[in-house]
């Protein structure tokens, strides 16, 4: 039995943090996600797609330190059974309640108990199982509260205390929901990338800023800073996003993109490369484009995907990002073109129809993929059982 409904997910925008003005946003409710639940996931259902990744904004979920109410966040699970759909949650996508940060004093305790809350809770209400991320892209909003004051702290050359400390709030975190529901499904989710070295670049200098990209993945595994407490156990399901700009030359920017570059490297070696680190099951937890590269782009990275499958990589899915369009997250006032479904002025759903009839298109060759890989299993199976005993009939339950 697939680990996920369906091999194409969606993703809504659910970033809760204080932005670059000192002004705290929440995407869930400008796109009234929050209110349009039900029909959102019927219209995710129709194309094709029964997999969410969903966030329940924490810093409106703590009404008050250490004091929850979930009321809307059951809203959407209840509206998500109802349509059929699977739902992955994030604990943390990018917001904390005001007054704290990651490192301080009270952090790990507030999201501590912000785990046990939910995950007692989620079992309260359901007997769905529970997918669950802990604290989503722990490198990109180290480095974006950290490196370059996106949001709190709103500081710089601090970045990696802040992935410590991340890190730190991660593992606890992990503890705290598995206590609650042992059987709950850890979902680590990463950035994808590839940095390329200019002429005069020192390669191992590259290579080092490189491999920065699996450090909070390596701290949760107990691979680096092992008196944070992690362990391998906790690589359970590991998501990787990936966009066109994840991959650019050091110094110099991002390379371009549908404009043949051949350093680009491709995102099936990519995910080849993760699975052979860690050797766990993976997906792409974020994909997406903008404008008319849309239905593009999710051709190509479906083409992508058909190769990193037949070269023996588990990935159990791909999520589209956003499903519903969403604002720049500075200036509310300006969206970017792309959603599956984009927005007029009264937020009703737009079908944006490349992207729809490439999602369609693409969901009946991934599924040919699949199954031809389930049958050359059977194959490999039939030949290596024979081998050993060419006597034994072979049953294989499909």
């Amino acid at each position: 039995m697939s680990t996920f409904s369906s091999f194409f997910m969606g993703g809504y925008e659910c970033a809760d943090h204080i932005n670059r003005s000192g002004e705290r946003i929440n995407l869930l409710e400008d796109t009234q996600h929050d209110t349009r639940a039900a029909q959102d996931y019927k219209d995710l259902v129709s194309i094709g797609i029964t997999v969410a990744r969903e966030g329940i904004c924490w810093s409106a979920v703590e009404t008050a330190p250490y004091t929850f109410d979930f009321t809307e966040v059951e809203n959407r699970i209840k509206a998500a059974e109802a349509a059929g759909v699977q739902l992955i949650w994030d604990m943390c996508h990018f917001g904390y309640p005001d007054g704290i940060y990651p490192t301080h004093p009270h952090f790990c305790n507030r999201f501590a108990a912000l785990c046990g809350a939910f995950a007692t809770f989620y079992k309260s209400v359901t007997s769905g199982p529970l997918f669950v991320v802990p604290i989503n892209e722990i490198s990109f909003l180290s480095w974006h509260s950290g490196d370059v004051r996106g949001t709190v702290p709103f500081a710089v050359n601090c970045g990696w205390d802040i992935k410590y400390h991340l890190c730190r709030a991660a593992i606890i975190g992990i503890r705290m929901l598995k206590e609650a529901d042992p059987d709950c499904r850890i979902v680590l989710v990463e950035p994808l990338i590839k940095i390329h070295p200019r002429e005069e670049d020192d390669l191992e200098h590259i290579f080092n800023l490189n491999e920065h990209q699996f450090q909070a993945m390596d701290i949760i595994a107990g691979r680096m800073c092992p008196e944070l407490g992690g362990s391998e156990d906790y690589l359970d399901i590991l998501g990787f996003n990936y966009y066109w700009n994840s991959q650019w030359e050091n110094g110099v920017g991002t390379l371009p993109w549908p404009e043949t570059e051949p350093r680009r490297a491709s995102v099936a070696a990519l995910l080849q490369m993760a699975h052979n680190r860690y050797n766990r099951p993976l997906f792409l937890s974020e994909t997406g484009h903008f404008g008319s590269g849309r239905a593009l782009w999710i051709e190509e990275i479906t083409d992508e995907c058909i190769t990193a499958i037949n070269n023996g990589v588990q990935l159990l899915g791909m999520c589209i990002y956003p499903v519903i369009d969403r604002p720049d997250w500075d200036d509310l006032t300006v969206y970017h073109d792309c959603g599956i479904w984009d927005m007029d002025e009264y937020k009703n759903r737009i079908p944006h129809i490349d992207s729809i009839e490439a999602i369609l298109d693409c969901q009946k060759q991934i599924t040919t993929c699949l199954n031809n890989y389930a049958d050359a299993e059977i194959l490999s199976l039939t030949s290596a059982e024979a081998l050993y005993d060419n006597t034994r009939t072979i049953q294989i339950i499909d």
